[in-house]
């Protein structure tokens, strides 16, 4: 690790808190060994690295490929926006649950939200368990996750976000490691602005 790593201060990261991108920068950061540093959830990759060139925050982190749900779209057209430098590539096993409100029951479920990746990386289970059901996509997995917790979706909605989701806003599991493969692992990058070299 560099001196420049010591001086962090703010990763920002495609994901609210709870998130897979949350969990993977946890990681990070214990394996860099990095103290005092703040993760700043900012949903998107567009705003990740639109911080980063402002300055808001030193690093940025964020998906941009899955074993099986293959390229993160949004990350490939905000790449393509701004300028930075990668500086690290690391690998998180993904697992996704599914959750809904405490009382609902699965033959109330007539919606299920989630990012488009995890829709993706669930497809087949999706085809197989809950064909009637509409999948609409949604900005985060926990944000969907929150989001339902809070009333902002219907109690009729199942979300596909982590585990951890279920803790932080009081939901219910109806089903644990729902991804079609059993390894799902996505790709993070670790980045940083051109503007400090």
């Amino acid at each position: 690790m560099n001196v420049k790593e010591n001086k962090i201060k703010k990763i920002g990261i495609m994901g609210a808190y709870g998130s897979f991108s949350e969990q993977a920068c946890q990681q990070y950061i214990s394996k860099k060994n990095v103290d005092n540093v703040e993760v700043v959830p900012l949903i998107s990759a567009e705003k990740v690295l639109s911080s980063l060139e402002k300055g808001g925050v030193d690093l940025g982190l964020f998906p941009i490929e899955n074993s099986n749900g293959g390229i993160v779209i949004e990350a490939v057209y905000a790449m393509a926006k701004y300028r930075f430098s990668v500086i690290d590539m690391f690998e998180f096993d993904v697992h996704h649950t599914l959750l809904v409100k405490p009382g609902t029951v699965a033959s109330h479920i007539t919606t299920i939200c989630s990012h488009d990746q995890a829709l993706k990386q669930c497809r087949m289970y999706l085809k197989r368990i809950w064909p009637d059901v509409d999948l609409k996509p949604y900005s985060d997995t926990a944000e969907a996750a929150k989001d339902l917790a809070n009333g902002v979706l219907p109690n009729s909605t199942a979300v596909i976000a982590p585990r951890l989701c279920a803790e932080l806003f009081n939901l219910s599991i109806i089903e644990d490691s729902i991804q079609d493969l059993k390894f799902n692992y996505t790709t993070f990058l670790v980045v940083e602005s051109l503007n400090d070299n």
